[in-house]
Protein backbone atom coordinates (compact mmCIF):
# COMPACT_ATOMS: atom_id res chain seq x y z
CA UNK A 1 0.00 0.00 0.00
CA UNK A 2 2.30 2.25 0.91
CA UNK A 3 2.80 5.74 3.53
CA UNK A 4 -0.79 7.48 4.14
CA UNK A 5 -0.84 9.59 6.76
CA UNK A 6 1.98 11.17 9.64
CA UNK A 7 0.92 11.58 12.90
CA UNK A 8 2.65 14.00 14.87
CA UNK A 9 2.54 13.72 18.81
CA UNK A 10 2.78 17.01 20.24
CA UNK A 11 3.72 17.25 24.39
CA UNK A 12 0.21 18.00 26.12
CA UNK A 13 1.63 21.06 28.50
CA UNK A 14 3.97 22.56 25.13
CA UNK A 15 0.42 22.71 22.94
CA UNK A 16 -0.82 24.97 25.54
CA UNK A 17 1.59 27.93 24.16
CA UNK A 18 2.01 26.55 21.02
CA UNK A 19 0.04 26.16 18.08
CA UNK A 20 2.13 23.66 15.89
CA UNK A 21 1.98 25.76 12.95
CA UNK A 22 6.04 25.44 12.55
CA UNK A 23 5.69 21.63 12.63
CA UNK A 24 2.88 21.55 10.04
CA UNK A 25 4.32 24.55 7.70
CA UNK A 26 7.09 22.05 7.84
CA UNK A 27 5.28 19.02 6.86
CA UNK A 28 2.86 21.01 4.06
CA UNK A 29 6.15 22.35 2.65
CA UNK A 30 7.89 18.70 2.86
CA UNK A 31 10.75 20.57 4.87
CA UNK A 32 13.23 19.10 7.14
CA UNK A 33 11.92 15.43 8.53
CA UNK A 34 9.42 15.57 5.64
CA UNK A 35 10.77 16.15 2.54
CA UNK A 36 10.77 13.03 1.69
CA UNK A 37 7.10 12.26 2.18
CA UNK A 38 4.89 12.28 -1.04
CA UNK A 39 2.17 14.71 -1.96
CA UNK A 40 -0.40 12.50 -1.14
CA UNK A 41 0.49 11.57 2.53
CA UNK A 42 -2.02 12.97 4.65
CA UNK A 43 -1.38 14.86 8.27
CA UNK A 44 -2.68 14.37 11.65
CA UNK A 45 -1.49 16.16 15.23
CA UNK A 46 -2.58 15.31 18.67
CA UNK A 47 -1.33 15.65 21.79
CA UNK A 48 0.23 13.02 23.81
CA UNK A 49 -2.62 13.45 26.71
CA UNK A 50 -0.43 15.01 29.30
CA UNK A 51 1.77 13.33 31.64
CA UNK A 52 2.57 10.58 31.75
CA UNK A 53 1.47 10.17 28.00
CA UNK A 54 -1.03 7.08 28.92
CA UNK A 55 -3.99 9.14 27.40
CA UNK A 56 -2.23 7.83 23.81
CA UNK A 57 -2.99 4.99 23.79
CA UNK A 58 -6.74 5.86 23.82
CA UNK A 59 -5.68 8.40 20.85
CA UNK A 60 -3.97 5.97 19.07
CA UNK A 61 -6.53 3.50 19.14
CA UNK A 62 -9.91 5.72 17.84
CA UNK A 63 -7.27 6.91 15.46
CA UNK A 64 -6.79 3.07 14.08
CA UNK A 65 -10.38 2.30 14.22
CA UNK A 66 -11.34 5.41 12.46
CA UNK A 67 -8.95 5.16 9.77
CA UNK A 68 -9.63 1.94 9.10
CA UNK A 69 -13.38 2.45 8.57
CA UNK A 70 -12.39 5.62 6.55
CA UNK A 71 -9.61 4.76 4.11
CA UNK A 72 -9.16 1.04 4.82
CA UNK A 73 -6.03 2.47 6.80
CA UNK A 74 -3.29 -0.40 8.22
CA UNK A 75 -1.03 0.97 11.17
CA UNK A 76 1.87 -0.09 8.72
CA UNK A 77 0.60 2.91 6.57
CA UNK A 78 1.41 5.36 9.35
CA UNK A 79 4.53 7.16 10.41
CA UNK A 80 4.21 8.77 14.09
CA UNK A 81 6.66 11.68 14.49
CA UNK A 82 7.54 12.45 18.15
CA UNK A 83 7.54 16.24 17.75
CA UNK A 84 10.69 17.90 18.60
CA UNK A 85 9.13 19.57 21.61
CA UNK A 86 9.07 15.81 23.25
CA UNK A 87 12.19 14.69 22.14
CA UNK A 88 14.85 17.38 22.68
CA UNK A 89 15.89 20.11 25.19
CA UNK A 90 14.67 23.46 23.71
CA UNK A 91 12.85 26.41 24.65
CA UNK A 92 9.69 24.99 26.01
CA UNK A 93 11.53 22.78 28.10
CA UNK A 94 13.76 19.87 28.84
CA UNK A 95 13.31 16.55 26.91
CA UNK A 96 10.32 14.71 27.91
CA UNK A 97 11.01 12.12 31.01
CA UNK A 98 8.06 9.70 29.66
CA UNK A 99 9.41 9.50 25.53
CA UNK A 100 10.26 5.98 26.59
CA UNK A 101 7.09 4.75 27.76
CA UNK A 102 5.62 7.11 25.13
CA UNK A 103 7.25 4.98 22.61
CA UNK A 104 6.39 1.89 24.29
CA UNK A 105 2.46 2.71 24.34
CA UNK A 106 2.73 3.57 20.29
CA UNK A 107 4.92 -0.04 19.75
CA UNK A 108 2.21 -1.56 21.90
CA UNK A 109 -0.62 -0.50 19.96
CA UNK A 110 1.01 -1.92 16.92
CA UNK A 111 2.74 1.16 14.85
CA UNK A 112 6.22 0.41 13.93
CA UNK A 113 7.37 3.61 12.40
CA UNK A 114 8.38 6.18 14.81
CA UNK A 115 10.47 9.18 14.12
CA UNK A 116 11.54 11.52 16.76
CA UNK A 117 11.77 15.41 15.83
CA UNK A 118 9.58 17.52 13.74
CA UNK A 119 10.28 20.77 13.26
CA UNK A 120 13.67 21.56 13.71
CA UNK A 121 14.39 25.01 14.72
CA UNK A 122 17.61 26.36 13.31
CA UNK A 123 18.25 28.60 16.28
CA UNK A 124 17.64 25.69 19.00
CA UNK A 125 20.27 23.63 16.64
CA UNK A 126 22.65 26.63 17.02
CA UNK A 127 22.35 26.29 21.08
CA UNK A 128 22.68 22.44 20.95
CA UNK A 129 25.79 22.74 19.12
CA UNK A 130 27.10 25.33 21.33
CA UNK A 131 26.40 23.42 24.28
CA UNK A 132 23.65 25.83 25.70
CA UNK A 133 20.81 22.97 25.72
CA UNK A 134 21.39 19.09 25.93
CA UNK A 135 21.85 17.01 22.91
CA UNK A 136 20.10 13.20 23.00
Amino acid sequence: MGLKYVVIIQCDITQRRCSGIACTDAFYNREGMFKEYEEDVRYISFTCGGCCGKGLSAKLEQFAKKSRKLSELNKDDVVIHLSSCMVTDNHHSDRCPHVDYIKSIIQKKGYKNVVEKSYIYENTEKKREKGIYKSY
